[in-house]
């Protein structure tokens, strides 16, 4: 068997420590690092998609006015009650899936109210991601979001007659990590419905 010269193990070791390397760094962030696309959803992210979970809970967005400004909503709404708070319809039950290019939220209010929100995946998303100035040490941990706006197909239980077409919706995950996303980056969403008898948004954790 022929020995391999010393010098050209050596050169092929180099290059193996360098390929690794490089590929490693493709995923490093920066300092003062910033960037926002718009982009159609390739494989890649539609296949992150199907593996999210959006934690089995959701929350109604409301403000200190509470149900004022809410449109959409009034089969649960009658039924707020703002002395029992973790009784009302703001917090819900959540079962979510993607697939076929398609958001399907199931939400359940606590007194047993559903509701169903139908959303097609829309043909552009916006990935945006900066350094936001608070790691003090270590590699840059970006604060990154996916946008999704689009049309929603339909929603049936208690948003049924809030959704007239057009309604739209706004989506965000949002999460922190480096420049390659993974699923397990995203630890929060926020849903928001948009139209002519719809406004209003909801939030939660994702794992």
């Amino acid at each position: 068997m022929k020995k391999i010269p010393f010098f050209m193990t050596a050169i092929c070791a180099f290059v193996l420590l360098f390929t690794t390397e490089s590929f490693a760094c493709a995923c490093c962030a920066e300092k003062g690092e910033y960037s926002i696309s718009t982009q159609t959803p390739d494989k890649y992210k539609l296949d992150l998609l199907s593996t999210m979970n959006f934690n089995g809970a959701a929350e109604l967005y409301t403000t200190a006015a509470e149900f004022d400004g809410i449109k959409g909503l009034n089969a649960i709404k009658a039924g707020y009650d703002a002395n029992n708070w973790e009784t009302t319809p703001n917090f819900f039950t959540l079962e979510n899936m993607f697939s076929a290019k398609t958001f399907k939220f199931n939400f359940k209010t606590a007194d047993g109210k559903t509701g169903t929100l139908v959303l097609p995946l829309p043909a552009q998303m916006l990935s945006f991601k900066a350094d936001i100035h608070d790691t003090t040490e270590g590699e840059v941990n970006l604060y990154k979001e996916w946008r999704f706006k689009g049309t929603v197909g339909s929603g049936n239980g208690f948003f049924k007659a809030g959704i007239l077409k057009p309604t739209t919706y706004f989506l965000v995950l949002q999460g922190r990590g480096n420049n390659c996303d993974n699923a397990e980056d995203f630890k929060h969403w926020r849903l928001e419905i948009t139209g002519k008898n719809a406004d209003y948004a909801f939030f939660g954790k994702m794992n």
